[in-house]
Formats: C-alpha cells, structure tokens, sequence
C-alpha cells in the first residue's frame, strides 16, 4: 500500500478535491455531461499523484505532478472558455464559484507578464527567504547558472518571455493532449532545445 503524505499538500490538491461532492450541493449548469469526462481523468490522475510513494523523492519533489496536473487542468478550462468558446459563462462561472476550477490562477493569465504562471505560490513572496519571486519567474537567457526546477512548483520557467507554457521539471507541454502520460527523469528533446537557445541569447 504506498505510503500518504503526512504533512499539508499545497493549494492545488485542496482546489482539486472530488468535484463529485461539490456537483451535488449545485447542479451544474447545461453542458455539464460534455465537461465531466476530461474533468473526471485529471481527477484520476490527480488522486494517483497524491497517493505516489515518496521513496526516493525529496519532501517538495513529491507535489510537482500535483502542481502540474493543477495547472493542465485550469489551462484546460482556461482555453474551453476563453479561446475556443466551448463552454459558457454560466458553466465558467459554476467551475469558480464551485472551486472546480482555480479563478485566482485563471485570472492571473489574462494579464501581461503571467500569461503562462505556473502557480500562484510562485509569486507569492512570502514563500521566499527574501521577499522575490520564483527562480521560474525569471527568464531563462537572464539567468547564468544551469536552469533548474523551482522548489516548491518543479517549474523550469513559466516566464512570459519563455514561450510556450510552463517547462516542467520532466516534460514538455502537449495542449491538444494534456493528459498524455509524462516522460519521466528525461527532459523532451523539444524542451532541451528550447532551453539551450535561450541559453545562447544570453
């Protein structure tokens, strides 16, 4: 039986607790039962990332997938309203109002500067020793040693500037797929390359 985390999981699990149990004190609104497959997987998905056994992993490495799973879920919901029009304002609005989906995150995107944040802690200063942002923040050609993942997030780079979407710790993006299974310990080859030009602008 693999071991549960005993200490306070971050803002993302507590977001993403069972939308089952949320949908019961409202109804939802009309399109619901389009909505409900993909919403269901990222939750699957997300309960088989909180009950992954830490062996081997450092205490803030074990929520990255979490983190990320958060973020593909909202980014999801994000271009369903915002870019490809599927669903509507009322169902937008149910998501937020029912913390389905994270309307903090989501607003934080449709301003210049955040439009690929990874997580609301990575600009949360109170998180840092010295009142800064993320390393994540930070674009990649600015920063002059090897580009490593933020500690509590396992973002490389959710900077404007990097663009793309967030560089996970481990994989790259796929926005038509967003719940294909990561490929782990290696970063894509895409996302390498991507990492090494930046590099050179510097």
């Amino acid at each position: 039986m693999p071991h549960r985390r005993n200490y306070t999981l971050p803002m993302a699990v507590t977001v993403a607790m069972s939308y089952k149990l949320k949908i019961l004190q409202r109804k939802p609104p009309k399109g619901w039962e389009d909505l409900e497959p993909t919403l269901e997987k990222f939750e699957e998905k997300m309960k088989e990332a909180i009950d992954d056994p830490m062996e081997g992993k450092r205490r803030a490495e074990s929520t990255w997938m979490i983190t990320r799973l958060h973020w593909e879920k909202n980014r999801f919901i994000y271009e369903s309203y915002y870019e490809e029009k599927t669903i509507s304002k009322k169902m937008y609005e149910y998501l937020c109002q029912m913390k389905i989906a994270d309307g903090p995150l989501i607003a934080k995107w449709r301003k210049p500067g955040y439009e690929y944040l990874c997580a609301l802690s990575a600009i949360d200063t109170r998180n840092t020793n010295y009142g800064t942002a993320s390393i994540c923040r930070v674009p990649i050609h600015q920063r002059p040693e090897k580009p490593t993942p933020a500690q509590s997030t396992g973002c490389i780079s959710c900077a404007s500037c990097d663009k793309g979407a967030p560089i996970w710790w481990n994989t790259k993006f796929n926005a038509k797929r967003p719940l294909e299974e990561p490929e782990e310990e290696e970063l894509d080859p895409d996302v390498a390359e991507r990492l090494k030009r930046l590099k050179e602008m510097a």
